[in-house]
């Protein structure tokens, strides 16, 4: 794997997800990659009713390299102030047609209030979707695009994934994420992958050599 180049890698990054689990699910091997080469990284989701399952997204964002930061309520007020005060170079979030409305809830606030902050803050500069169960959304599946090779963190996003005890990880998530790893991973020539696709931000999609 070729090691990722600080010159050229984001130097932050933000994951707005809806579930204490999920950036470990879908970008952890990504976060992971970053956070090795100095990218600050934060994983925001909503706070749980369950104090045990926040107690387990800091663990598990502590594997990863990143911050975890909980925010009280899913709306445009809320995910508006968290990228102001955040100001990220790249943003992940889930598919505006994931096929879980959790996520497609945040994900559709994500993009109602990305406008205003990027008028005037110029950030984020990139936003990204992310994979989702099986692949599929509720209109087709997942397009291949931005493929990140991530064998050399996998390890480190299974571990972060596994700090999740209180979710059905071995029976349900972790082989779910072995065989979306394997599968992109295999679309590049590397044993574990992770994809991304660019969601226009008013109307802009900047290249870029990676996240």
């Amino acid at each position: 794997m070729t090691t990722p180049n600080p010159a050229t890698s984001p130097a932050s990054v933000l994951t707005v997800m809806a579930h204490p689990d999920d950036a470990e699910l879908w970008a952890g091997g990504t976060l992971a990659r970053l956070a090795q080469v100095g990218a600050s990284v934060t994983i925001a989701v909503p706070e749980h009713a369950d104090a045990i399952r926040n107690t387990e997204a800091a663990t598990a964002a502590d594997e990863l390299g990143a911050r975890y930061h909980s925010y009280p309520a899913v709306n445009a007020n809320a995910l508006h102030d968290l990228l102001d005060a955040t100001r990220p170079e790249v943003v992940i979030t889930h598919p505006l047609d994931d096929v879980h409305p959790d996520h497609r809830h945040v994900a559709h606030t994500l993009t109602a209030a990305l406008p205003e902050v990027v008028i005037a803050t110029g950030r984020p500069r990139r936003v990204y979707t992310s994979d989702t169960y099986n692949g599929l959304t509720s209109h087709s599946p997942i397009a291949a695009h931005s493929v990140i090779d991530v064998t050399e963190t996998w390890e480190t996003k299974m571990r972060a994934l596994a700090a999740h005890a209180s979710q059905p990880i071995t029976e349900h998530f972790g082989p779910m994420a072995e065989t979306l790893g394997r599968l992109w991973g295999s679309r590049i020539g590397t044993r574990y992958g992770e994809n991304f696709v660019p969601l226009p931000v008013l109307g802009r999609v900047p290249a870029a050599t990676t996240l």
